[in-house]
């Protein structure tokens, strides 16, 4: 075989594999959630994909974006609320790649933008609130800080479905501060719950009342009830709870014999000729002794007077038996 043969042999060979490179090169295979953002000379031409893609050698290059939801964490950040007080803020953020295009050409990075927005937001966003919203208000936040970012990367083809605040970290000082505010909370629900209570059985116990004062023998069981529980308790002390209904015709009737009738001492002295003699307390230590006496009544000291002799004893007057 001639050396020209043999030249030319090499030559188509090397041809042949230039071709198959150059065809190996412009045929792409992009997945479902892929998109090809082809641009031919430097020209953006239609979006490619899904499936196979054909290009052409050396005009034409692809950039591929994914159109999948991505998982953005954010790094910590330290924030100070609007209270002064410092706290650790994690968050992370879902996104995705609505339009491609815009994803390619409206930003270099747009993974690295987004993240920078996400940093900056929460930290404008934190900063304005109080600790206790910071706390308690974690719903209406994550959607101030999506609706946020949502709006500042939708010109680059981005949406921002979620943002969570996934975790908040406050000084060791603030924990205690906040341990004890939730205790006192407490303790003044529990004196409220309590009140509430005093006030319901105090209610109940005065319809009871009501219902007792209708009817007498509704007391007597009751009074029955209550014996029967004390002696339930085997104590050494019993206790007989009497009520006053009962004991108030006993006292009634005693008052009305003390007041109606008289005693002997406190009816006066009836002396001979009409005349009458009273009785008046005297003091322990010095004794009255009753006079006839028709002008005043009032009884004598002892102490003014002689004591009398046994043999005149007789002449004290006695009390006439007569009516």
């Amino acid at each position: 075989m001639s050396a020209a043969i043999i030249a030319i042999i090499v030559v188509i060979a090397v041809l042949l594999t230039i071709a198959a490179t150059a065809a190996a090169a412009s045929v792409r295979v992009l997945r479902e959630y892929e998109r090809g953002v082809v641009f031919r000379l430097g020209r953006l031409v239609p979006t490619k994909g899904p499936g196979l893609v054909m290009l052409v050698p050396t005009i034409d290059r692809m950039v591929r974006v994914s159109l999948r939801t991505v998982t953005l964490t954010v790094p910590p950040q330290e924030v100070i609320t609007r209270d002064n007080i410092p706290v650790r803020v994690t968050a992370v953020t879902y996104y995705r790649v609505v339009d491609s295009k815009r994803a390619v050409t409206e930003v270099e990075n747009f993974h690295a933008a987004t993240l920078q927005i996400a940093q900056t937001t929460l930290r404008s966003v934190l900063g304005g609130v109080d600790l206790d919203h910071l706390l308690s208000e974690r719903e209406r936040l994550n959607e101030a800080l999506q609706q946020i970012i949502d709006t500042q990367t939708e010109p680059w083809g981005i949406k921002v479905t979620t943002v969570e605040i996934k975790d908040v970290e406050i000084p060791e000082r603030m924990q205690h501060a906040i341990a004890r505010q939730a205790e006192a909370e407490r303790e003044r629900r529990a004196k409220i719950i309590n009140a509430e209570g005093e006030f319901q059985a105090a209610a109940r116990l005065a319809q009871a009342g009501d219902v007792i004062g209708a009817n007498p023998t509704t007391l007597q069981l009751r009074y029955l009830q209550t014996l029967r529980e004390i002696g339930a308790t085997q104590n050494s002390t019993v206790v007989f709870p009497m009520p006053i209904d009962l004991v108030k015709p006993v006292l009634e009737a005693a008052g009305g014999m003390v007041g109606g009738g008289q005693s002997e001492r406190d009816l006066p002295e009836q002396l001979p000729d009409g005349a009458h003699a009273e009785l008046t307390p005297s003091p322990v230590d010095e004794p009255s002794v009753v006079r006839p006496n028709d002008d005043a009544g009032v009884p004598e000291p002892a102490a003014d007077r002689p004591a009398p002799d046994r043999a005149d004893a007789s002449a004290v007057p006695r009390r006439s038996e007569e009516p």
